[in-house]
């Protein structure tokens, strides 16, 4: 079973985005290079969602990404997916 985590923007400017996407990015590359990302991206209205292999994995980058550590993400929420194309 995979995790996907949504997130709501939280209505930062995109200055203040791209301020705080360079430390996003070291965190996202990090997952990915573990094979512990799957997709990762925003939504037309800024807010975004990733897909991971694990809930644990997706638990874990919750805890220090910056875009939620810093506000930018106003609320998230981690859901299991049974992806079944397998």
């Amino acid at each position: 079973m995979k995790a996907v985590v949504i997130g709501e923007s939280s209505g930062a400017t995109m200055e203040t985005i791209m301020n705080v996407y360079p430390r996003h990015k070291v965190v996202v590359d990090k997952y990915i290079e573990k094979g512990e990302v799957i997709g990762i991206g925003p939504f037309s209205d800024r807010g975004n969602m990733a897909i991971f292999k694990t809930r644990e994995a997706a638990e874990a980058f919750v805890q220090e990404d910056p875009f939620i550590l810093e506000g930018l993400v106003k609320s998230f929420v981690i859901k299991d997916w049974n992806d079944s194309m397998l």
